[in-house]
Formats: structure tokens, C-alpha cells, sequence
């Protein structure tokens, strides 16, 4: 499974950096992005499933906003959320060699320990929502250590983002990677089902800067009540059939 997943990736690489070298183009990468996810899932035929509670309009941004578990959240929203959109990343991406050249050129790389790179990337954000771009962050921060789907605290930043650009937030939930691919340094794949699950959007017309605690509390709950409510479900299914934890919810 990781060598198609390494696979794929070295085989459109050419093509990332020729779509780098233009701004305007820098679309068409991404889009390499979801042709990479589309193509790596079917050919390790692992089973993927998009739930849509709401569908997304291509031509309206939004700020999604998904809980972390793994390194398989990228590839997984990248198949599952349609359009341009651009993911928030930590900047120890863009230290590995080939991704990392991609990711900080067609991305935006946060060192979450300085306020400037903070600041900086902010700064982008802002931008990138007013050229009516989405927004793809992962909230808590970084993947907990916990090795299991229970949120940590959410990071008020792209909270803030959707109140002062008005721009909706919608919560993602992606259940079982951290069963797929566990951030345990040995970045061995595990066959499970991947899953996706987009939420109705929270909408921040009108809101203010007062309310800010108020729509990160509301994305943490909708978050936190769909990844319990699946991983009950799947606890369920476990126990009846005594099937091990790749089994297929």
C-alpha cells in the first residue's frame, strides 16, 4: 500500500513542479492533488466512503474545519472536498523531499511556535478567502497523541478567519484514519475503510469577534458527536462479529 502510495506520487511529480512555476496554474496542481487521492485509494482497493450532509458550491468559499488523526487526512479531504480549496499545514511538511518542495509552494506551511509564521500565514489566509478560495485546516493543531479519534481543544485561528471574512465554516469528520495509517513513525497502511463526513456549514454572517468561542464550540460538538457516534457504531459491529480493527464500518 505505501508504495502506491509513493508510487503515484512520483509519477505526476514532473507535473507539480510544471504547474508550480505559474500562480495561475497553481489550481491545476491542486487538482493533481485530488487526481493523486482518486487514483491511490481504488488501486490499493481500499473502500472510501463520502458522506454529504450538505453539498458544497464550488463557486462559494468556505473554512473547513476537520478533526486530525493521521497523515491520511490530507490525501482523504483531498478526495472528498470538491474544488480549490487550500490546506493549513504544519511547516515540517515542507522538510520532506519532493512533497515538501509541493506542499510550501501550492499550500500554506504554519510554524505554529512562532508568532510571525502565525501571523504570516494569517495574513495569506485572508487572501486566499478574498480571491474566493476555501480554506482546509485542521483545528486542534496537530495529531494527538492519544492514537485514537478523541479531539483535543480546538485553535481559535480559523474561527477567527471565518468571523472576520464572514465566510461559513463547515466541520469534517474523518473517523477511521487513525486506524489506516496510525502516527506511530512507521507509516505502514492498514486496510479500512476511509470515510469522510461533511457537515451541514455554521454560517458567520453577522457574527462577531464576541462570538468566537460560541462557533468553535459549535464545530467541536459536531465534530465530537459524529466521530462518537461512529466509533459506537463500530465498537458495535466489532463485538458482534469478532472481526479485528480493519474490519469495513
Amino acid at each position: 500500500m505505501a508504495f502506491w502510495f509513493f508510487f503515484i506520487f512520483l509519477l505526476i511529480y514532473p507535473f507539480f513542479v510544471l504547474f508550480i512555476q505559474k500562480k495561475s496554474w497553481h489550481r491545476y496542481g491542486h487538482f493533481l492533488n485530488k487526481l493523486w487521492a482518486h487514483l491511490f485509494f481504488p488501486m490499493v482497493f481500499m473502500p472510501t466512503k463520502v458522506v454529504l450532509k450538505f453539498k458544497p458550491d464550488t463557486k462559494k468559499n468556505y473554512i473547513y474545519c476537520a478533526n486530525h488523526s493521521s497523515y491520511m487526512d490530507i490525501p482523504s479531504l483531498a478526495f472528498a472536498l470538491p474544488g480549490h480549496f487550500l490546506f493549513i499545514g504544519k511547516a515540517s511538511l515542507t522538510k520532506l523531499p519532493l512533497f515538501g518542495y509541493m506542499f510550501r509552494n501550492l499550500y500554506i506551511p504554519v510554524e505554529r511556535e512562532s508568532r510571525k509564521s502565525k501571523y504570516e500565514t494569517m495574513l495569506r489566509c485572508y487572501q486566499a478567502l478574498e480571491d474566493n478560495k476555501s480554506i482546509a485546516i485542521f483545528p486542534e493543531g496537530t495529531i494527538p497523541k492519544l492514537h485514537n479519534p478523541k479531539l483535543i481543544p480546538f485553535k481559535e485561528g480559523a474561527f477567527r478567519m471565518a468571523i472576520e471574512k464572514q465566510v461559513p465554516v463547515i466541520p469534517v469528520t474523518i473517523p477511521y484514519n487513525y486506524i489506516i495509517l496510525p502516527d506511530n513513525g512507521k507509516f505502514m497502511p492498514k486496510r479500512h475503510r476511509m470515510k469522510v463526513i461533511i457537515h451541514e456549514p455554521i454560517e458567520t454572517r453577522g457574527l462577531t469577534l464576541d462570538n468566537l468561542e460560541e462557533l468553535k464550540r459549535k464545530t467541536f460538538e459536531i465534530i465530537e458527536a459524529e466521530l462518537k457516534k461512529e466509533v459506537n457504531d463500530y465498537d458495535k459491529i466489532s463485538v458482534k462479529t469478532s472481526i479485528p480493527l480493519d474490519v469495513n464500518p
